[in-house]
């Protein structure tokens, strides 16, 4: 692996890691089946002519792993199970307030934040969504001290796979886009668009996406620092 990454990276040194939100520090199916069924259980009264399994199973298809904003979703679902008495508002409106408190993160993330600041990296995100949305997730991560950056694309006004977000983050932290390594889920949203503004990138593996040769990818987060120090070598 030593061999293979200085091959294909020179000597470059790192400064910066970039890293995707959902799906990348936040396990996002996980918290979504927590959230969901929750709320289906407080909401009970409304959904009792609706069989659990089947609210969380078409409440996730809709979704889309959070493509589809749950404004969507929601008028699909009291639309298709003529829900009464509650409008799509109002489980949307349940969503945004709610929906951190589930909020699940990737095993070791912060054992690993903790060491790549050690490393003296400058450490930033970069994800698509709602700004106080994705804010309110992030600390409820017990996150947010260890960036020097957060790019939100509702705040920034641009997204993902636009490439003025990644400059973005870059004059951010003052370091050059070659300088960062960015570490998303997403083959073309995070991997393609963070290699076509000129990172160095790493791949989360996700099943939901088919396989990204053109990247070093992980399986887990643990695996990031031993990485990162073998780029900065």
């Amino acid at each position: 692996m030593k061999e293979i990454i200085r091959e294909r990276l020179g000597d470059a040194m790192i400064k910066a890691i970039l890293f995707d939100l959902d799906g990348t520090l936040l396990n996002r199916d996980e918290s979504v089946q927590l959230f969901i069924a929750n709320q289906y259980d407080r909401f009970s009264h409304y959904l009792d002519h609706i069989p659990k399994e089947q609210y969380i199973h078409r409440f996730i298809h809709l979704d889309n792993h959070g493509y589809v904003w749950k404004d969507q979703v929601y008028k699909q679902l009291v639309s298709e199970f003529s829900i009464e008495k509650l409008q799509s508002e109002d489980f949307l409106q349940d969503y945004i307030e709610n929906f951190h408190d589930y909020a699940v993160p990737y095993n070791h993330l912060i054992s690993v934040l903790d060491n790549l600041k050690t490393q003296g990296l400058l450490l930033g995100i970069i994800t698509n969504g709602f700004g106080q949305f994705q804010m309110s997730n992030i600390e409820a991560l017990g996150i947010s001290d260890y960036f020097h950056t957060i790019l939100v694309s509702e705040w920034e006004g641009i997204k993902k796979p636009d490439p003025a977000i990644f400059h973005s983050a870059v004059n951010k932290l003052q370091v050059t886009p070659s300088e960062c390594v960015y570490i998303g889920d997403h083959p073309i949203n995070d991997i393609k668009a963070a290699q076509e503004v000129g990172m160095r990138t790493i791949w989360k593996k996700n099943s939901n996406y088919f396989h990204f040769k053109d990247s070093f990818s992980i399986n887990e987060l643990v695996e990031i620092p031993p990485m990162v120090k073998e780029f900065s070598r």
